[in-house]
Order: C-alpha cells, then structure tokens, then sequence
C-alpha cells in the first residue's frame, strides 16, 4: 500500500510540475522555447496519455491490493479518534481491606498534602499545591488516590473534597460542571441555593458557580486520568481553580511522565510495582476463597509462577487471580502460567486493555515504532544504536522538517515512549543509552 500511494505522489508531482512548466513556456514569450516544448516530452497530449496510463495502473495496483485483502479476510475499518477505547470514570469510594501493599504509598502522599506549600508554582501563587502520581497503567494510581481521599485525616484538613474523573476529552466546561457537582455533593448544605440544572448554563455563569464553591475554602480535589498534554487547557483551568484558601491541594494521577511534570508543583510521585510477598497476597485475595489456598499447595506453586510474570502490576494480578477463581483445574492453571499474557482471554477491564489505553492515545509513528519492541525478547536491554537503525532502515524515522538527523528523531522518540511509562531504567551515556521494556508493555507490544 505503501508503495502504491508513493507512486501517486509522483503522479501529482508530475502535473504539479507540468504546471509550473506552462508557466515557464508562457512567460518566456520565446518562440524557440515555445517550439522546443511542443516537440519534448512536455507535450500536453503526450503528457496526458503518459499521465493516464500511470493513474490507470496505479488504479488497477489498488483494485489488486483491495482483492488480495479480500481473499485474506482483512477487514477495513473506519477509525474515529473520537470513539478510542476510554476507562470508564471513576469514582472516590474505595474498600481499603482489599487493598494491599499501598500503607507506604498513602502514607507518602498524605505527607505531602499535609505539608505547607510555601513555593506556590513559581508565580507567586501559594494558595495552589498539585501533587502528581504517575505510573504505568495497571498499577493502581487510581486505587492509591482513593485511599488519601477516604483518609479520615483529609476531613479534618480541607473544608471540600473534590473527586472528578477527566479521563476523556480535557473538556473545561465539562470538568467545572464535575467540579461543582462535587462540590454539591460533598457540602450538600452549600448546594440548596443552586437547585438549577447547571447543564443549561453557559460558561461564564458555571465560571462564577464554581468560584462561589471554592473561594475561600480549603479544598483537596481529585484529577483522576488524565491525558491532555495542552498546557494552555491546564492554565486556564488552574487559573479558574486558585481561588480556594491558602493550604489547597490538587492530586493529578497520570500514565505520563510529561503530563505529571506539566501540572505538578512538586516532583512526580513516581508509583512503583508491588513487592513479591504483596504479589501473592493479592492473588490469593482474587484467586481462592478465604482460607482456600491452604488446601491447595501444588496451585499454590503454581500461582506463585504465575505472579512473576505480573511483574508487580496489581492489575495483572487480579487478571490472572480472577480468571482462576474458584476453580481446582491443574490443567488450566497450568495453562495460565505457561502462557503469555497476550495469549490468554481478556475482559474489559484486564490488563492489557487497560494498557492498550495509553497504546490508543499514541500518535501512528509511535504506534509502529513500538510495535518493533516484540521482535526482541522479554528483558533484552536495548541500545539506541541498535533501534535506531532498525526504524530508520524501516522508513519509520520522519523528520517534520527534513533536516534532522535520525539518530536525534530516534531519539525524541525514545523519550517520548519513556514519558508515556512504556520504557524504564534509561541509562544516559550521552551518545549511547541504555533501556528496558516492561514486561507487560512488552505483551502489549505482540498482541
């Protein structure tokens, strides 16, 4: 396909060159030039029939391509970027009993919060902290957010809790709407003298709601999800925000390392995977009934190899945990642990459709260039010497202006993979760097 729309590049190249000639010709006013040109390969009715055979074989090359994909059964599929895989919005309520391994972490954010906030942003406001928490998908940024947010200490520190879902498009109008639910929900008594439905205002009347919601009062307010990389949108935003009381904070959980240094005040709470003994406790949670695992030590084996290729995801244990449930089937789970991830049946809101999220939000050159990664094993610790040239002898390297080399292209790339949590432990020896692929991102690189 490829190779076909080049080919009718060149054909519009041609009759944009033809064009330019004529001009030439006419503006000469030479009666030799004139003359030369009638007799050349420029002639219009020879140009014309050269030109209508190349269409019509570019044509028939394409009609070939459409009945060879026919007769291998693919499917052409109209994309909508609008209508791309989304999570579905969360909300603040969370068990903390069936959570595990995630004390430390909470009790890391809730020091931040609790601490003053004397920096501001750099522009002389103090009233705003935002605290990002970025991770991988899967690792339970979300889980982490809820458990500070239900935290008996945020009642006594901040006057409103806030909890608004973003997740889809960073619409502003949309997001103040949520806010001011929120608000409504979480002081109820505020909310009596506003009963109009708040959808049918425009927004410089939401703009004031909201700024009556949250002047002067202490506020923690949760952004769960977030993609929108558009610092203008989180400006504005920010700006509509700031009018709580000295001492507000904001929570941003995000899969990007860009987004979170973007809206963070203060350094990113970089999410780590869980410890091995968490591991397994959480898939006895998700696998057996309480106590049931007792029972079973030769499934307890075998969960135990299970859990190893989670790679500390709690997502993925959960997964695999809840595929299991209830079941005493050696040969099934056997045939769990002897899989790839990739390999074996996922729900909605498994592991790999959770991280095929972040894959969707992904621009097309990153998208081809990642798919790459699953041509080297788990683990493998990759070059950029050595990925760089694989996608530039691909054709996948494109400089935007055509002047850039591709060892910086590749380059750009890298970082932006890494800015997305589908790289780690880049280590930077200037021309030469060092990096892995997580072995999750790398099941998602061959499904």
């Amino acid at each position: 396909i490829q190779n076909v729309c080049y080919d009718a590049e060149d054909v519009l190249d041609e009759f944009e060159c033809q064009g330019s000639q004529k001009q030439v010709v006419k503006a000469s006013g030479s009666v030799r030039v004139k003359v030369g040109h009638f007799f050349s390969s420029s002639n219009s009715l020879v140009f014309r029939l050269r030109m209508a055979h190349q269409i019509k074989d570019v044509r028939e090359r394409l009609d070939k391509i459409a009945a060879d994909g026919n007769k291998f059964g693919l499917e052409k599929i109209e994309v909508d970027l609008r209508l791309v895989q989304r999570r579905e919005m969360t909300y603040s309520h969370v068990d903390a009993s069936d959570v595990i391994g995630r004390e430390t972490d909470k009790e890391e954010i809730i020091k931040l919060l609790m601490q003053p906030h004397p920096d501001g942003d750099g522009y002389g406001d103090r009233s705003l902290c935002v605290i990002p928490i970025v991770g991988i998908g899967g690792l339970g940024k979300t889980t982490l957010a809820k458990l500070v947010f239900n935290d008996k200490r945020m009642d006594e520190l901040f006057q409103l809790k806030l909890w608004v879902c973003i997740s889809d498009e960073f619409d502003i109008r949309q997001i103040i709407i949520k806010i001011i639910n929120s608000a409504s929900a979480s002081a109820p008594n505020i909310a009596l003298a506003y009963q109009e439905n708040i959808n049918s205002l425009d927004i410089e009347q939401l703009q004031t709601r909201l700024r009556h919601k949250l002047s002067l009062q202490k506020f923690l307010l949760v952004l769960d999800d977030i993609w929108n990389d558009d610092y203008t949108k989180w400006i504005d935003l920010k700006n509509l925000i700031k009018v709580g009381a000295v001492g507000s904070k904001i929570i941003v959980t995000t899969r990007s390392n860009s987004i979170a240094s973007m809206m963070g005040t203060i350094p990113s709470y970089v999410l780590e995977g869980l410890s091995p003994e968490n591991c397994i406790s959480l898939f006895v949670r998700w696998a057996f009934k309480e106590g049931q695992e007792k029972e079973y030590p030769n499934l307890m084996e075998i969960g135990k190899e299970i859990v190893k290729k989670c790679n500390g995801v709690p997502l993925a244990v959960r997964s695999l945990g809840s595929s299991l449930f209830s079941t005493s089937d050696l040969d099934k789970w056997e045939f769990v642990r002897d899989h790839e991830i990739w390999n074996l049946e996922q729900k909605r809101n498994d592991i790999l459709p959770a991280l095929k999220l972040s894959y969707d939000q992904m621009p097309s050159h990153l998208r081809h260039c990642f798919a790459y990664f699953a041509l080297f094993p788990k683990d493998f610790r990759f070059i950029n010497t050595e990925i760089t040239n694989l996608w530039a002898s691909l054709g996948l390297l494109q400089s935007p202006n055509g002047s850039q080399k591709v060892e910086k292209i590749a380059r750009q790339y890298i970082e932006e993979l890494h800015s997305r949590s589908f790289l780690q432990d880049i280590t930077d020896f200037g021309p030469f760097y060092f990096f892995n692929v997580h072995d999750l991102v790398h099941d998602l690189a061959l499904y």
